[in-house]
């Protein structure tokens, strides 16, 4: 019985790292409410969550040498696990991107589409996009579901 629980306390204390939060470090510009929005949704999916606030043109050159085009672009810009995630997208698709560790620049919601996490509740449709190398992009999933 005992080398059971000292087994399973084992594997438990070796299974911790795979627990650890993943850091998603955002960039904005100071006072955006749906850029903090958006940091909440992500720290209630369980990430943990840096912000620096950032003059308009200092984010903007940011977003340009992640790799992104302008008609890419949102609000604020993040990076996790070697991506970027631009916008307002949900942290189900951050999640399945670091699942999934496609080849490619990030995650991308362009604009500030009604009802993505931090922009209110609608059932406007939106598409989060799936940013190649080469900066072309595809659809990665749908909204609403």
């Amino acid at each position: 019985m005992k080398r059971t629980t000292i087994l399973a306390g084992a594997l438990a204390f070796f299974s911790l790292p795979a627990l650890a939060a993943e850091t998603v470090d955002v960039f904005s510009t100071s006072g955006c409410g749906c850029c903090i929005g958006w940091i909440k949704h992500m720290q209630e999916a369980g990430f943990e969550v840096t912000n620096e606030n950032l003059a308009m043109a200092d984010l903007y050159a940011k977003k340009i040498d992640a790799g992104l085009k302008p008609a890419q672009t949102s609000c604020h810009t993040g990076f996790v696990g070697g991506y970027v995630v631009e916008g307002h997208v949900p942290a189900a698709e951050v999640k399945r991107l670091l699942a999934e560790r496609p080849d490619a620049v990030g995650l991308t919601v362009p604009g500030m589409p009604a009802g993505s996490p931090g922009m209110g509740t609608s059932d406007q449709p939106y598409e989060v996009l799936l940013v190649g190398r080469d900066g072309t992009s595809t659809v990665y999933a749908s909204y609403p579901k």
